[in-house]
């Protein structure tokens, strides 16, 4: 009966003992797991707008420029302003900016409390005035100006920009989905140039990005 005891007491040694090996390795396993996890967050972070190192720098005063839209109406591109404004530029070819115009409507509508939204760009009035009736944009301002792009060096497309109520830029760059044009806002929102800045990030200056040369 002694050696019974004796040799189910050390049985129960053992199994404790493989259990805590086995719990030991698991932790480790989760610990190795989380890891990695982390290393894919960084290789598949969101990424930002693409902003290319020319025109007016963020923190820069925006150029002052005193348009008339198609509607007419003048509309100053500089200067202190009641809400932040998104200046969109786009063309009636670019695939890319048509694919963003229902996102950009909608992100009117979601931020009107603090953003004005522009459409920007140069060309013939009658193919933009078409356009504009084509993309349901008429409730927005378009301004056609090759002064305005050449300002901005604005050399693809679609590009926005994001001035603040000081009339200073806040965000800018190369967009081609929601998740880009959002970047700028929460770039606004981190205060600095650009989300890649914020995730200590390399900036692509050579996208290859669908659009046309302005």
């Amino acid at each position: 009966l002694l050696v019974t005891d004796a040799t189910m007491i050390e049985a129960l040694v053992v199994s404790n003992l493989v259990l805590w090996v086995a719990v030991l390795a698991l932790l480790g396993t989760v610990f190795a797991l989380a890891r990695q996890i982390g290393i894919l967050y960084e290789r598949i972070a969101p990424m930002g707008a693409l902003m290319l190192d020319s025109g007016p720098k963020v923190g820069d005063a925006a150029p002052a420029f005193d348009l008339v839209t198609l509607d007419g109406e003048h509309f100053a591109t500089g200067g202190p302003r009641t809400k932040s404004l998104l200046l969109f530029f786009l063309s009636p070819t670019c695939p890319v900016c048509k694919k963003l115009l229902p996102i950009l409507r909608r992100i009117a509508v979601d931020e009107k409390r603090w953003l004005d939204l522009a459409f920007a760009s140069d060309g013939d009035r009658d193919e933009h005035e078409a356009f504009r009736i084509r993309a349901e944009l008429q409730q927005f301002p378009y301004l056609l100006s090759p002064d305005l792009g050449m300002a901005y060096r604005i050399g693809k497309l679609p590009y926005a920009v994001l001035l603040d109520e000081d009339g200073h830029v806040r965000a800018k760059g190369l967009v081609n989905s929601r998740e880009q044009l959002e970047s700028l806002f929460t770039a606004r929102e981190l205060g600095v140039a650009s989300v890649q800045e914020f995730l200590g990030k390399p900036m692509d200056l050579e996208p290859d990005m669908e659009g046309r040369q302005a």
